[in-house]
């Protein structure tokens, strides 16, 4: 696979996890019970834990259910 597929690849990855971020945000991901949030006067840490974990086991899921070929 050559450099400008992979590019391409990443711009489209990028541009749908900013079209889907909003939806995802109403459904309550990244206001999990396991996610972090540090607040002080001008500063916000922000660590999402559980939301990064099913996510990534969401997709986990779909990689393995897209490749596995009969």
């Amino acid at each position: 696979m050559d450099i400008w597929r992979l590019l391409i690849g990443l711009g489209l990855v990028l541009l749908l996890l900013g079209l889907v971020g909003p939806f995802l945000a109403r459904l309550g991901l990244g206001r999990l019970p396991g996610d972090i949030i540090i607040r002080r006067d001008n500063f916000v840490l922000y660590i999402p834990l559980a939301s990064g974990l099913i996510i990534s086991v969401v997709v986990s899921l779909l990689w393995w259910l897209l490749s596995s070929r009969p």
